[in-house]
């Protein structure tokens, strides 16, 4: 069978509030979800993903940066590094470029070269080794041990405050430097400010500009130990030194709150979250806090690495977007304006190319009142910046990537209804946004589609434009709005003007409708040719709106399918005189390691053929996802590679952008319970062994289905999905 049928509190009680439990002394204990996670997966190959102390969606990221700027230390740690300039109070996580790293602290003694470093040179700068053998990296919690200085680095963190704990040897010339010279990568300060308040504080600020333009953050430091003096020292005066005599193995502990608004909001920030130097009170704090949410999703197995990949995906997924308002609601506004709102928390780091796909919809399940502020956040932006963001960072637009995909974000909140967001708004948003003529959307207006000779990367915008086109038209619909459904989904259609019948691919089309030539599929130009991070293999699928569309260009369902299966099966070679980085865990040319794949699977399933779909999705599941550091198929990108991990280890994924419809692929787990508004979602897989593989039928609240999908509402109902499963 081949075919389905069927406000200002302690840091503690911040933390602490979700994970009070009711529990008698005879219960026994919560279940410790964080033994699960590993850190560490994703910090080796190009995963880049951040290692640190943080806690879910927190302001502050803080953890070690290394000397490298260059692309595979784009969240300041590599596995393969073990040098260390300082650790940062911001970090982002899994992306393809870099910046943050702000406010960098680092201990050391006696005296040093205020500067980066080189590796090559170790007395070119503060840095040292971190002794990696002797690394402890937990949710919420890292140590490592600094060898050139013998001091012992501790951290953990709240919302908006980190905490350091450093060891010290006996000496008179024990110091902490503040450097705010040094961000990351693409990174470079352009003001800077930090002085002494007394002896056991210091305030100040940090501007920026780099993938985000103009960047501020603003910090207050305490130390739990008077310092002796106070000196600043480096090019522009940008590292700040306090200084200290310490006995052998004394402790000196350091609380830095950010605000992204003013120094007065780190301060109240401080005083609202880190009242004390309580350091493993906050540690147990944060890890009570991951605990709670990766108990939203509890599994049955018996395949210890399946659950270890599990529980470090649904981490992954929750270190960003990041908590961007202070504890009395004042953020910075895209037109860099202050603005005060008390209704909800506001959020950055806004990676929608990437997200829109599995890791927003994951938000919209799990997290429904995060995923509410995120998208409220996303109108506020709409608002101050004139459309909806692209990619947003610290209150910066970066038009990073292609499309719209914060039409698709928000088309989703309005055609499931979200909670607390104001529909009438969303939708004006997303017809203002689309009318946008920026970004090659006049072409569109002009000729239907992009011509390749107007633009680089023609294919991969208007293909992206198509699918939030899609969602607008899905939108309308739900607002009852015929007239723009109608006229959304044929702008949805646009796409088509670039699928050549001889070839069976998508390809460059001119303004005088004639392809671009030479042609070849294989061929992939980083960022420099028709497509974005791929090629004609990868964006002919890049469909999901309109598989339909898709079927009848290649001559029915048969036709369709024998073009999926190569695909899969042709020889992964790729050409071009700079190939992208960004095409990786391939399978012929299908390639999971970046996000234009990641539906293509779930075609199997819609064309009637879950069976094959199955198989793939085991094979990704199985193959490209690890338990080493290297355990990522491509970049994490802001927790999308891992929450593709985690609905189809479900059994399930969102195919159609702002459809609220979840296509089945098979389970992985004999069962999972996840918590939702309506109580616990449960999925079973009944039968299934290494020889039960496939999906035989399904039922939902012991009812048959004759459909191979489910909807959102379903989900968030509650209730039992079983999978029966066979050979």
């Amino acid at each position: 069978m081949n075919k389905l049928m069927f406000l200002p509190i302690s840091a503690l009680a911040i933390l602490g509030a979700a994970c009070s439990s009711n529990n008698s002394a005879d219960e026994p204990a919560a279940e410790d979800y964080t033994a699960y996670v590993d850190t560490r997966i994703g910090s080796g190959g190009h995963g880049h993903v951040m290692v640190g102390a943080s806690v879910p969606f927190g302001m502050v990221q803080l953890g070690p940066t290394s000397i490298p700027q260059t692309w595979d230390w784009c969240s300041g740690y590599h596995d393969s590094d073990s040098t260390i300039i300082g650790f940062s109070h911001t970090h982002l996580e899994g992306t393809g470029i870099g910046d943050l790293f702000d406010i960098t602290v680092m201990p050391v003694i006696g005296e040093v070269t205020y500067a980066r470093g080189e590796e090559k040179d170790p007395q070119s700068g503060l840095w040292s080794y971190g002794l990696r053998s002797q690394e402890i990296t937990q949710p919420g919690y890292y140590s490592i041990p600094l060898q050139r200085y013998g001091i012992l680095a501790e951290m953990t963190a709240t919302p908006r405050v980190g905490l350091h704990r450093y060891t010290f040897p006996a000496s008179e010339e024990s110091a902490i430097v503040f450097d705010l010279q040094n961000g990351g990568c693409w990174d470079e300060a352009t003001e800077t400010f930090i002085e002494p308040e007394g002896n056991n504080r210091l305030t100040g600020y940090r501007y920026s500009k780099g993938w985000a333009k103009n960047q501020r953050v603003y910090f207050v430091a305490e130390f739990s130990k008077p310092f002796t003096s106070f000196e600043r020292h480096g090019q522009d005066d940008m590292y700040g030194r306090v200084n200290f005599t310490t006995d052998s193995a004394e402790q000196i502990l350091v609380k830095v709150a950010l605000s992204p608004v003013s120094i007065d909001g780190a301060k109240a920030n401080l005083a609202a979250e880190m009242p004390g130097f309580d350091f493993d009170a906050t540690r147990q704090a944060a890890k009570d806090a991951w605990n709670s949410e990766l108990g939203k999703v509890r599994i049955k197995t018996d395949n210890e690495d399946a659950r270890r990949k599990f529980y470090t995906a649904l981490y992954h997924s929750m270190i960003v977007p990041a908590t961007f308002s202070d504890v009395d609601g004042q953020y910075r506004g895209a037109d860099d304006k202050v603005y005060t709102d008390t209704t909800g928390q506001k959020y950055t780091i806004l990676s929608l190319w990437d997200t829109y796909r599995a890791q927003m919809p994951l938000m919209a399940i799990l997290h429904p009142q995060r995923n509410t502020d995120i998208i409220n956040t996303m109108l506020d932006i709409c608002d101050q910046q004139g459309r909806l963001p692209v990619w947003h960072l610290w209150a910066n637009e970066t038009d990073c990537m292609v499309g719209n995909p914060g039409i698709i974000a928000v088309a989703d909140a309005v055609v499931k209804a979200t909670p607390g967001v104001d529909r009438d708004r969303a939708y004006n948003a997303l017809l203002k946004t689309a009318a946008d003529t920026a970004r090659g959307g006049i072409y569109r207006t002009q000729y239907g589609y992009i011509p390749s000779d107007k633009m680089v990367e023609s294919i991969a915008f208007d293909m992206e434009y198509a699918i939030a086109d899609a969602a607008i038209a899905q939108a309308a619909a739900a607002m009852g709005d015929t007239a723009n459904a109608r006229i959304f989904t044929e702008r949805s259609h646009s796409w088509r003007n670039y699928f050549d019948k001889e070839t069976g691919f998508v390809r460059g089309r001119m303004t005088d409708g004639s392809f671009r030539t030479p042609f070849d599929p294989n061929s992939t130009n980083h960022r420099a040719d028709d497509y974005c991070e791929g090629n004609a293999w990868q964006y002919t699928w890049l469909v999901p709106h309109d598989l339909k569309g898709l079927t009848d260009l290649y001559g029915g369902t048969e036709a369709t399918l024998a073009q999926l299966d190569k695909l899969f099966t042709t020889d992964s070679q790729l050409t071009g005189d700079d190939v992208s980085p960004d095409i990786s865990g391939l399978i012929g040319q299908y390639a999971h390691g970046n996000e234009p794949s990641h539906h293509i699977i779930y075609f199997y399933t819609m064309l009637g053929q879950p069976d094959k779909a199955a198989d793939r999705i085991h094979q990704v599941l199985d193959e490209f996802y690890t338990t080493n550091p290297d355990g990522m198929p491509g970049n994490e990108d802001a927790g999308q590679m891992s929450a593709w991990y985690i609905l189809s280890s479900l059994g399930f994924y969102q195919v159609e952008p702002a459809s609220g419809v979840y296509w089945f692929g098979v389970p992985a787990f004999e069962k999972a319970s996840v918590t939702v508004p309506g109580g616990t979602f449960t999925v079973k897989a009944e039968g299934l062994s290494p020889q039960n593989k496939y999906v035989r039928s399904v039922s939902l609240n012991g009812k048959k289905l004759d459909r191979n999908y489910i909807t959102h509402e379903e989900i968030l109902a509650g209730g039992e999905l079983i999978f029966t499963m066979g050979q």
